[in-house]
């Protein structure tokens, strides 16, 4: 009797597969026959179920940003039921950011070909569109995470108190804008200098963060004009 094969689990070995690839040797070396042996398979196996090295990485690119999205998704609900300013909304901020970072296993195998793939998005057409999918969908939740510890009432006074026309836009978006770059900051260093940037010495600087946010946010002022 021939042996019957879940095409949905054993697409995601072949995608497991390329992680454990990207994570332990990097992208370049994620080829169809590099992947097949990975997974102790025939590349005509893997062929079956993705024609080409392009359509594979494609989809595994699509995998791992489901996989962050997924999480951060999750997170930003419990923020959401959160009190503004409260301690638990504090505690469920730094929650959502931890889901950025390198914080445990699954989550630094995930970083590790998140941030592959969207590097190789530079040189590499056919990852664009996933590239450009996973930014929006971040900086979506970034958003609304500034959104929300900043609140509708602190954002009016600020711009009254600065008496500049569209200031709490600006703030807002300076906000946004660097707290992805210290995210993405965090991740690289977490994922190549472990031993220092721990997941106390992450969450450290989190809370670091979130502090000088909060006090520039109260003062309706941008983080590059921020003394």
């Amino acid at each position: 009797m021939p042996k019957f094969v879940d095409a949905v689990i054993r697409r995601q070995e072949i995608v497991d597969a390329v992680f454990r690839i990207i994570a332990t040797d990097g992208l370049e070396r994620a080829s169809l026959r590099e992947v097949a042996d990975e997974a102790q398979l025939a590349v005509g196996s893997v062929r079956h179920y993705f024609a080409s090295s392009d359509e594979l990485l494609t989809h595994a690119f699509a995998v791992v940003v489901d996989r962050i999205v997924g999480r951060l998704t999750d997170a930003d609900s419990r923020l959401g039921d959160t009190a503004p300013g409260s301690g638990e909304q504090h505690a469920a901020v730094l929650a959502l950011l931890g889901e950025f970072l390198p914080l445990d296993e699954e989550r630094a195998v995930d970083a590790c070909v998140w941030m592959a793939f969207k590097n190789a998005a530079r040189t590499r057409p056919f990852l664009a569109t996933e590239a450009d999918r996973s930014h929006r969908a971040v900086a979506a939740v970034v958003g609304g995470l500034i959104l929300g510890v900043a609140g509708a009432a602190s954002v009016e006074a600020a711009a009254e108190a600065n008496d500049a026309a569209g200031l709490e836009q600006q703030v807002l978006v300076t906000e946004a804008e660097l707290l992805l770059a210290v995210l993405d900051g965090l991740t690289m260093h977490a994922l190549l200098q472990p031993e220092w940037m721990t997941a106390l010495m992450c969450q450290d600087v989190l809370e670091a963060h979130l502090e000088g946010l909060n006090r520039r946010l109260a003062a309706g002022q941008p983080a590059v004009n921020a003394s």
